[in-house]
């Protein structure tokens, strides 16, 4: 038996050894390009990367993937943890269910299939059939159901579909009751949804860009169109559209009742201006609710002829407010549920009563009210997590809700509002045994000395030795919350010991609008700075050391890793950037990117450039320095943020890298940002991802 162990033993050796060699990357040529920023010159040598449609371009991806392919092929239990992960993620899972006329709509996946399958029932017990397989829109899963949205009556579906995860959208239509898709294809949509209203809905689309730059250019000219079913894209009726704002973007929602019609109007991705009309006025305009675009303004339904609206107005963790549409002056508002301690993130009508959702402390709580804002009770959830949406209706007593936690596999619960009872509706069995592990909240000081809170999630009988293998992720930005959740993926990190670490940094929503915009703009550096401070925080406290730490975040969260990396190289043993941005000195001139200004601002000012340069990650690698080892991901689809930013920032660092660690990038074919990745993409995927981790992390795959 020794001496087949040592022979097995040999390969391995022989691995170690030849991957911590200088890897030979590919040679990235160089243009003569520099911009005049204010006075200050700034290279941008790799500038030609951004023609994603050139040939030079596509020789690069090609060789940079190979170089990836080979070093992860080499990584010994590879294929055993793509065994692990398909066995674990083959379970049922079921989306939320929702009510259009007599049907209840919900979403299933068996469990590997590529994409989830649109279900419906005749009743709440009636038998399951399906109505729509995006399966069977293409044989490699990258057709995606993008958004659907069914007529109040339940006689049409109206749904969206992507190809390879384009933000480009084609909106199809079918007869629900007998499945049979009908003629009409808008195309050229994105960011949309479909409002109905009568045999029509209103959404929004662009002009169809120029051949070559679908995927590149900026998104302009958004307009609200009409569209009646049976008819052709060119009968669409313009509903709304602002010539002076060529940037601007809209969306259209109607009323349960279909009386009102409303427009939301954006500058960026913080705060909106609210336009209403009256449908059953006859040529009504439309009215300006509400001005935009400091605070944000959402109508949750009309009641009678008033608006029940959400807002932050004057209040940063949002109230709701009663509005009269025909003289919304906020003096005359009348406050139904004032701003409380928590956030407040949504509010439904079900039957007759307010359902609110509030974030404490990155906790969902669920208080429900009656129609004059009088409280009644709370609703009991099963534990700390997070409530995924509550789908219900007014006059409907029945609602349905998602819930769950970093142990706790996401969950449906039917509720009934008058008796404050929920009872599982679907749970799906898998194989993960949630009372092995730790979760826990712990707060720790940033460099400022502010208070910022962490989750930490681990087996039980953890030792605080200083050696734990540790990965922390992060986001801060947009307002977005990072909330307790369970990830089938992250399982096979914690079942082999590692410790997952969540951070809520600055710039993110879970304490209201004042933590956004302290981790925006010149305040960014904040968001910076929390992140490694919670480093030093397990360190210090002997969960982990530098050599067993890794860092992972995606597009904003990716421009986190990227600016955490150049600033503080030694914290790290391995950095994941995902689909990030990573110029921000020319991030805004590509598709929307633009309306990420309000958390970012833009190299367009002097102000804009002086703060974006220190932290920008292309910007800010250096010669000579030894950084962590790092795995970029990114796509040739993203039309979000698109994948120049990850080529550019890697063909630096390729450059620029001193140390023996690895820095590649994996460049994936017929895909874009992340939304609608086939089941198949998304385990090959993450194989890799936690190869190149516990690899370098030295740890093994038990």
């Amino acid at each position: 038996m020794k001496k087949i162990y040592f022979f097995l033993l040999i390969p391995g050796l022989v691995f170690l050894f030849s991957c911590k060699q200088k890897l030979n990357y590919p040679v990235t040529k160089k243009v003569n390009v520099v911009d005049d920023y204010f006075g200050t010159k700034v290279a941008d040598p790799y500038r030609w990367l951004e023609d994603d449609t050139s040939k030079a371009t596509a020789d690069w991806v090609q060789a940079e993937n190979k170089i990836t392919n080979e070093y992860l092929s080499q990584i010994p239990f590879r294929d055993k943890l793509r065994e692990r992960l398909t066995k674990i993620w083959n379970f049922p899972k079921y989306g939320v269910p929702f009510r259009k006329g007599k049907w209840y709509f919900y979403f299933k996946n068996d469990g590997l299939q590529n994409q989830s399958v649109l279900y419906l029932r005749d009743g709440i017990e009636g038998t399951p059939r399906v109505l729509l397989d995006p399966n069977k829109l293409s044989a490699d899963g990258t057709i995606a159901l993008a958004g659907e949205s069914a007529s109040k009556d339940g006689k049409y579906l109206a749904y969206a579909i992507s190809r390879s995860g384009s933000d480009w959208n084609d909106i199809r239509i079918l007869e629900i009751e007998t499945g049979k898709r009908l003629a009409d294809t808008l195309s050229w949509v994105k960011f949309s949804g479909m409002a109905w209203q009568g045999d029509g809905f209103y959404y929004s689309r662009f002009e169809k860009p120029a051949k070559g730059m679908e995927l590149t250019s900026q998104s302009e000219n958004q307009k609200v169109y009409y569209h009646k079913v049976g008819t052709d894209q060119k009968a669409d009726i313009l509903i709304y559209e602002n010539k002076k704002e060529p940037k601007h973007n809209f969306s259209a929602a109607v009323t349960e009742d279909e009386r009102y019609l409303l427009i939301y109007e954006t500058e960026t991705t913080s705060g909106n201006a609210l336009f209403s009309k009256d449908l059953q006025q006859k040529n009504a305009s439309f009215k300006q609710i509400a001005a935009g675009f400091e605070y944000e303004y959402g109508v949750v339904d009309n009641v009678g002829d008033k608006f029940l609206m959400v807002t932050n107005y004057k209040s940063p963790l949002k109230k709701l407010v009663l509005v009269d549409p025909s003289d919304p002056d906020p003096k005359n508002w009348k406050t139904v549920i004032p701003q409380r301690d928590d956030v407040l993130e949504e509010v439904e009508l079900v039957g007759d009563k307010v359902v609110s959702c509030y974030m404490q402390k990155a906790i969902s709580k669920v208080y429900i009210y009656d129609l004059e804002g009088k409280f009644l009770y709370e609703m009991e959830l099963p534990g700390p997590g997070t409530m995924s949406g509550i789908n219900g209706k007014k006059g409907d007593p029945v609602a349905f809700y998602g819930y769950t936690s970093f142990t706790f596999p996401t969950t449906v619960f039917k509720y009934d509002v008058i008796t404050n009872k929920s009872v599982v509706y679907t749970q799906p069995e898998i194989e993960f045994k949630s009372d092995d592990y730790v979760v826990k909240q712990v707060h720790f000081g940033s460099k400022d000395k502010t208070s910022v809170s962490m989750f930490l999630i681990y087996k039980k009988g953890l030792v605080l030795n200083g050696e734990n293998p540790t990965l922390i992720y992060g986001y801060g930005g947009f307002n977005i919350s990072m909330t307790p959740g369970f990830s089938i993926s992250r399982t096979v990190f914690l079942e082999n010991g590692g410790v997952y670490a969540m951070v809520n940094l600055r710039g993110g929503g879970e304490y209201g609008e004042e933590w956004h915009k302290a981790g925006t703009k010149e305040r960014k550096q904040n968001v910076f700075d929390d992140f490694i401070s919670a480093a030093e925080y397990l360190i210090a406290e002997k969960y982990t050391n530098p050599n067993k730490m890794a860092m992972m975040g995606g597009s904003n969260g990716g421009l986190l890793i990227g600016a955490v990396m150049t600033q503080r190289p030694d914290l790290f043993k391995v950095a994941i950037p995902q689909v990030g941005v990573l110029d921000m000195l020319r991030y805004h001139k590509f598709t929307i990117g633009h309306a990420w200004a309000s958390d970012y601002g833009t190299s367009e000012t002097k102000e804009g450039f002086d703060y974006l340069i220190r932290y920008s990650p292309l910007h800010n690698l250096k010669k000579g320095v030894k950084y962590p080892a790092t795995l970029a991901f990114t796509a040739d689809h993203d039309d979000r943020v698109v994948p120049a930013h990850t080529f550019k920032f890697m063909a630096t660092l390729q450059e620029d890298q001193a140390g023996d660690n690895p820095v590649l990038v994996r460049i994936d074919a017929k895909a874009g940002h992340g939304g609608g990745k086939p089941t198949t993409k998304l385990i090959d995927e993450v194989t890799d991802l936690w190869s190149f981790v516990f690899y370098n992390l030295g740890m093994t795959l038990k």
